[in-house]
């Protein structure tokens, strides 16, 4: 009497491993867009921290600026606004967090610099706003 697997088990085996992996997969994906988006929610609630601290210091808030932490744009904010490198004086906030995605937060103050708004989109590509007084 042979002693082993017949075909039929060994691919009854690798379809259930397929089928485990592949839900393993789905979940770890899910995992981490939700993180994504608990960081950009953190990120958010520091810059607009670093603002406040901005408008009391200055009673105004700094200049538009698309694209905060990217690269060029927006690196750190001191008493003089927005930085793209050097900061220097007061420091606010050292550096300005970039999108853990493929996007990137947007700010822009009213004309008068008494109100701002900050774009973001989480990972499931719903734009959301955030102002001095709620977020969404």
């Amino acid at each position: 009497m042979k002693r082993g697997f017949t075909l039929v088990e060994l691919l009854v085996v690798i379809a259930i491993i397929a089928l485990l992996s592949t839900l393993s997969v789905v979940a770890l994906n899910s995992a981490r867009a939700k993180a994504r988006d608990a960081r950009r929610l953190s990120d958010i609630k520091q810059i607009r921290t670093a603002l406040d601290m901005y408008f009391d210091s200055n009673l105004t808030y700094p200049a538009n600026c698309a694209g905060l932490g990217s690269s060029s744009n927006c690196m750190c904010l001191t008493s003089n606004g927005w930085a793209t490198s050097g900061c220097a004086g007061t420091i606010f906030m050292q550096k300005v967090p970039k999108d853990p995605g493929t996007y990137s937060y947007d700010y822009t103050v009213d004309v008068n610099g008494t109100s701002y708004t900050i774009t973001y989109k989480l990972d499931n590509g719903t734009a959301q706003t955030a102002t001095p007084y709620s977020m969404n």
